[in-house]
C-alpha cells in the first residue's frame, strides 16, 4: 500500500504526459484546478471530495489515489496559490517593502478564492511552493539582519495576519446582499458614525468622539497600516 509521505512526493516527481487522447486522467494537478474553481464560483463551504469528482465526472473513491484527504487537498490550493507569488532578490534596504509586496500578492490570491485561507490557517506546511514563499521571506528578513528566530515568528504573524484579513472580507461578502452595502460604503460608514456618536456619553465617552477614525479606512487603508506597523517594531541587529 502506498503510503501519505509516498504519494504526496510522488507529485513532484517528473510525470509521464498521457497517451489516450480519449479521458484526460486524473491527477493532482486536475484535482486541484476542480477544487479552486469551485470555490472561485462558490465559496469555501463548497468545496467537497465529492463536488471535486463530480465536477472531474468520477467518484470521490478516484480522487484518493492523488490527494490523502480533504487537508491534503488544502495543502494542495495553498500550494497552488504560493506558486503564482513572485520573491525578489533579498535587499537589506528594502526589506519591508518586499515583504510587504510578498503579503500583499499572498492576500490577493486569497480574495480571488473566497474563504480559501481559512485552508491555508489550518495547514501544516510541507508543499514545496508553500515553502518556497517561507523561505524567500525567510532569506529577506535574515539579510536585512533580524535573528532567526524573531524572523520566523514573524513569518508565522505574517501568515496569519494576511490570512485573518483574508477571511474576514470573505465573510463579510458572504452576507446576503454584501455587495449593494459595498456599493453604498459611503452611506454605511455615516450611518455606523451616527450610531457610535449616539451611545451613552457616560459609558462611551471614546468611541463617541473618535467615531470617524474607527470606521475609516478605504479599500486596503487598514492592511497597509497593520503590516507597516508589524514590520515598523522589528530592529536588525
Amino acid at each position: 500500500m502506498v503510503s501519505p509521505h509516498q504519494r504526496r512526493a510522488a507529485r513532484h516527481a517528473p510525470s509521464e504526459a498521457p497517451t489516450s487522447t480519449r479521458k484526460a486522467p486524473i491527477t493532482a494537478d486536475r484535482i486541484t484546478d476542480a477544487a479552486l474553481d469551485i470555490v472561485a464560483a462558490e465559496g469555501y463551504d463548497a468545496l467537497t471530495m465529492r463536488n471535486v469528482a463530480a465536477r472531474l465526472d468520477t467518484g470521490p473513491a478516484s480522487l484518493y489515489a492523488h490527494v490523502v484527504n480533504k487537508a491534503d487537498l488544502d495543502e494542495l490550493l495553498i500550494g497552488r496559490l504560493c506558486s503564482t507569488i513572485t520573491l525578489p532578490a533579498p535587499s537589506a534596504s528594502r526589506w519591508r517593502d518586499q515583504l510587504t509586496d510578498v503579503c500583499t500578492q499572498l492576500r490577493d490570491q486569497y480574495l480571488k478564492y473566497p474563504g480559501i485561507s481559512r485552508a491555508a490557517l489550518a495547514i501544516d506546511v510541507t508543499d514545496l511552493d508553500v515553502l518556497r514563499v517561507n523561505e524567500g521571506m525567510l532569506a529577506i528578513l535574515i539579510t536585512a539582519g533580524i535573528a532567526p528566530q524573531v524572523a520566523a515568528w514573524t513569518i508565522d504573524a505574517l501568515y496569519l495576519y494576511v490570512g485573518a484579513y483574508a477571511l474576514d472580507i470573505a465573510v463579510a461578502d458572504s452576507i446576503p446582499h454584501a455587495a449593494d452595502e459595498h456599493r453604498l460604503a459611503a452611506s454605511h460608514r455615516a450611518d455606523l458614525v451616527a450610531r457610535f456618536e449616539s451611545l451613552p456619553e457616560d459609558r462611551f465617552p471614546n468611541i463617541r468622539t473618535y467615531a470617524a477614525e474607527l470606521t475609516s479606512g478605504a479599500a486596503h487603508a487598514r492592511f497597509d497600516f497593520t503590516l507597516a506597523l508589524m514590520l515598523g517594531s522589528l530592529t536588525p541587529q
